[in-house]
């Protein structure tokens, strides 16, 4: 046998004898399962991720009952942050973004709480809405007509109204009419006439006062983790120093639902964090009427949606 033989047969892959024996043909089974199941958490972690649309905020564009498909990869997929089942906090880590998040994006994100709330009662839930603005941008809404750095924002192709007798009848909340619920808190805003607000960027520096300080109060102490901000003697303390300003340590952006009227979105809890982002929605896999339960199989398979199997949003 000649040198060039010996060097293929020893690098040549030995075949592993397959198992015979029942116990052996099981583990074989086991083993196999594993790697499946290792294989489908990477895909689920850093990949592509199935949500179900549980709300209709987002109708027409994406439907209650909606399964849509989230490319968690393209903003930077991050590892587990909790405990599955749990809301125990986990180390995590964030791959780089192969782009950030612009206008115009459906995005899946992590609820980030409520407007007067430290942290969301539920941790790890995700939401789907439509980017309206990026750091840095001022948003403003008149007569229910979205503007971004004081140009009329893109009218989405779904986009929904349910105010008033007919279905894109537009009777907005006038001017001036404050709505209790709305974000940042205090302002004199609705959800028909909104701002302007600017959304903070990373390393945007505002002044802080005792006028303005309910309106940013919350998400300064979101971004310490805990409650530091204090009104002492008509002047502003955050952790104890006495400051007069305020730079921001995190990009944010603003999201809205298309279905305007009955969407629970920024204009009522506030900005998302970057790190808060999961994934851009980008195909609905399939759909059905999620009202019906699954003891009635036949009548669920059904009420499936062909016109929205695999479906691109946009």
């Amino acid at each position: 046998m000649s040198f060039q033989d010996k060097l293929k047969n020893f690098f040549k892959k030995k075949e592993k004898p397959k198992p015979t024996t029942l116990i052996g043909k099981i583990g074989e089974f086991l083993k196999q399962l594993f790697y499946a199941g290792i294989a489908a958490l990477i895909i689920i972690t850093f990949i592509i991720q199935n949500t179900r649309i549980p709300t209709g905020s987002m109708e027409d564009t994406i439907l209650v009952g909606d399964f849509v498909l989230v490319n968690k990869f393209i903003y930077g997929a991050s590892s587990p942050r909790f405990i599955p089942f749990t809301e125990v906090a986990l180390p995590y880590f964030t791959l780089p973004a192969l782009k950030e998040p612009k206008a115009k994006d459906i995005v899946v994100f992590e609820f980030p709480g409520d407007r007067d709330v430290l942290e969301p009662t539920e941790k790890g839930v995700n939401y789907v809405k439509r980017c309206i603005g990026t750091p840095g941008d001022t948003v403003e809404i008149i007569n229910k007509v979205v503007f971004v750095n004081g140009k009329q924002f893109w009218i989405p192709p779904f986009i929904k109204y349910y105010r008033g007798q007919y279905a894109n009848y537009l009777r907005p909340i006038p001017k001036g009419v404050a709505e209790p619920r709305i974000f940042p808190k205090g302002m004199p805003w609705n959800e028909d006439n909104y701002g302007p607000l600017v959304v903070p960027k990373k390393g945007m520096k505002i002044p802080i006062n005792i006028y303005n300080i309910e309106q940013w109060r919350n998400i300064i102490d979101r971004e310490y983790g805990k409650r530091v901000v204090e009104v002492k003697n008509n002047s502003i303390v955050i952790d104890g120093i006495p400051v007069s300003s305020y730079t921001f340590k995190k990009d944010y952006y603003f999201m809205m639902g298309d279905n305007r009227d009955d969407s629970l979105d920024s204009r009522f809890w506030g900005f998302v964090p970057r790190d808060a982002i999961v994934g851009e929605a980008f195909i609905t896999l399939f759909s059905w009427d999620r009202d019906i339960p699954f003891s009635q199989p036949i009548k669920l398979l059904a009420s499936i949606r062909l016109d929205r199997v695999l479906k691109l949003l946009h």
